[in-house]
Parts: structure tokens; sequence; C-alpha cells
């Protein structure tokens, strides 16, 4: 067993004198947060990185999402139809802003939500629909459009494992009413901790801003109950840095992902996700489905088989959302039946931009001695 320790993930970072040239400034501006010099950077470069008219960036991703939730003026009540295999980010901020989920299951194809069961959940209190674009695939965003112009809703898209993906040329920053983005350490394109929502309604983008700075609109008016949500200068000098490295990013995310794909495709019992027609992809996650039956060991096999060797994947996504103990006879996981089974057979392997390919061809190896012929 070799002593290295691989992690599921690791930060990309500059190097430290190009983040120390970044910030030098702030030691003499001392405008540290309150939408300072750096902030009105990144939103602007990201808005031409995006092609989005409004980028509005928030100090994480969930609470990115509950502001948005909050400045849709979404009844109390009020039903939004997502899915639980996600982070508990998702369904965590729907609840937390007074709004029930009502789940969907999702493809075996592409672990997004399934359009075409989405129709008969809606009620006379669904108000939004909140698809996750998963492992950096795209949702069906055409026929959860149409539905939503259909039935008046709106569409929320949690978009965090899509920073870099387009689909048809488009970024997925340009999808539905809203699109959040999370800037967390261990995606793509980080601030540290950071996130963002992207959206066309420049009316939106105006109360987002007010609502992330409590609610104050002026110096002497303050036009909602809001919070604190600001992204500060050091989250966004890191994100400035780190967009400028970008594409090397996802190149050397791309080369880590096609060494697995040499090694793991074809293996009966093994299921790698597809990539998806008209789909730029960023490379973000490398999930592999281990069906028992055919490979003989199980997801927990596997898991076990690789932490005894140093190295750590995640069962992601692990259990459902709506099988939290917080949710505890609350919600039915049963009623998503592919997303419970994904979730019970579901495991992401180490990726990152820095991952050597010795590494890789090592938890491969490990992955296919579990295999019972």
């Amino acid at each position: 067993m070799s002593d290295k320790i691989i992690m599921v993930t690791r930060s990309s970072m500059p190097d430290f004198e190009e983040y120390c040239r970044e910030i030098k400034d702030l030691w003499e501006s001392r405008w540290l947060t309150n939408n300072g010099t750096k902030h009105g950077i990144l939103e602007k470069q990201l808005e031409d990185y995006f092609g989005t008219p409004n980028v509005t960036l928030f100090t994480n991703g969930h609470l990115a999402l509950e502001n948005v939730l909050e400045a849709m003026d979404l009844p109390k009540g009020g039903e939004v139809i997502t899915t639980p295999f996600t982070f508990a980010s998702t369904t965590h901020a729907i609840v937390r802003s007074g709004l029930t989920p009502v789940f969907c299951d999702i493809k075996r194809s592409d672990y997004t939500i399934d359009e075409s069961l989405i129709e008969p959940l809606i009620t006379d209190k669904t108000c939004a629909i909140l698809p996750v674009h998963v492992y950096g695939k795209v949702c069906n965003v055409e026929e959860i459009q149409r539905i939503a112009e259909k039935h008046s809703l709106k569409v929320i898209y949690d978009a965090a494992h899509t920073f870099g993906v387009t689909y048809k040329g488009i970024s997925t920053a340009n999808f539905g009413d809203a699109a959040m983005f999370s800037f967390h350490a261990t995606k793509v394109f980080h601030t540290i901790e950071g996130g963002a929502i992207c959206c066309r309604d420049d009316n939106l983008a105006r109360r987002l801003c007010d609502i992330k700075n409590f609610g104050i609109h002026g110096p002497e008016s303050t036009l909602y109950i809001g919070g604190n949500a600001k992204m500060n200068e050091f989250q966004a000098a890191m994100g400035i840095c780190n967009l400028r490295h970008l594409d090397e990013e996802i190149a050397k995310r791309k080369n880590v992902v096609e060494r697995y794909c040499s090694r793991l495709s074809g293996v009966d019992g093994m299921d790698l996700c597809k990539d998806q027609p008209y789909v730029e992809n960023n490379y973000a996650y490398f999930p592999v489905i281990f069906n028992p039956e055919k490979f003989g060991s199980d997801r927990d096999d596997v898991f076990s088989a690789l932490a005894q060797n140093n190295i750590m994947a995640r069962k992601y996504f692990y259990p459902l959302t709506s099988a939290f103990e917080c949710y505890h006879g609350r919600f039915e996981p049963q009623k998503t039946p592919i997303a419970l089974r994904l979730s019970q057979r579901v495991l992401t392997l180490p990726l990152y931009s820095d991952l050597e390919l010795d590494c890789v061809d090592r938890i491969c190896d490990i992955v296919l001695r579990c295999k019972k012929q």
C-alpha cells in the first residue's frame, strides 16, 4: 500500500506570487468588502465569460440560491419541482425559503431530472422548477423551458457543477430565469468560497444586490429584509487569478478523464456517464455506477478497497436528500426509484487537474481488482 493519500479532489490555485500581486493593492486601499474594485472586476469578467448580462456575486453558492428564491417572491408554501439526486444545498435552500420540494426522478442516461416526469407533478401550488445540472451534464433545457412557459413557472437552475460548460455553444448561465453557480474550493473554478446568480432580468439582478446587503438600496433606503451574503475582495482576487488559468485547468482534467476512460470503459458491471451531444464538457467529476450482479462487488466494496489504499473516493450523491435524517417521515425516497438506485451504486473517483496519470492507473488497478470473475 502506498503512503501517498489521494483525495477525491484538490483545489487548483494560482502561483503564490500571482495571488500576492493581485491582492497587493488591498493593503493600500483597505477596501476589503462591500463591492470593492476586485468584486467589480470579477463580475464584469464573468459576464463576458458567460455571455450573460447580469452576474451577481455571493459569498457562497448556497446563499446565492436562497437569495434568488427570495428575490423571485415565490409564494410561501409553494411547491418547487426538483431532484433529490443533488447536494444538500439544493433541497435545504428550498425548505429554508419556506417552500416545499417536490421530487422528480432522474434519467439513467445522464442523472439529470427526467423532464418527461415533470408535468404530472405540477399542481395549483407549483411555482417553480429547480433542475440540477449534475456532474457537468446538462438538463434538457428546451423541454423544461417549454413546460415552464406552458404552466407559467419560474425556472432556477442549480448549475453548481457546470462552470465552463456550454450547450450548443451557449453557457449554462443563460438558461432559465436564473442560474446559480458555486465557486467552492473544490470546483473547476473557485473563489475559495463563493457563488453567483446569472440572469437576464435587470430588476432581479438589482434586487439580488440589495438583498445580499441587508436589503440596503441606498445610503438612506432599506427596501428589503435582507441578509449578508457579499463576496469579499480576497475571494474575488482568487477568482480573477483562477479565471486566467481556466482553459488550462479544464484541459488537464480532460487528460485525467481520458485516462480513466481508457482503463475502465467497457468493463462489465461498470457504467460510465457518456458525453452528451452539443455539450462542451468541463470534466468536473468522474462518477462510476457499479452493478454488483455483474461486477461481483458493490460500490461499498470498491470504496473500502480504495480507502484501504489511501484513496479517498466519494459516494456522491448518497444518500438522496429526500432520505436525510432531518427530513425523516416527510418525503418518500422510493418515489424516485432511479435516483434511489443510482445513489446506492455511484462512486466518484478522484479527479483534479494535477492528479498524476500514474495515480489514475493505481486507482484503476484497485477498482479492477475488485471485479469478481
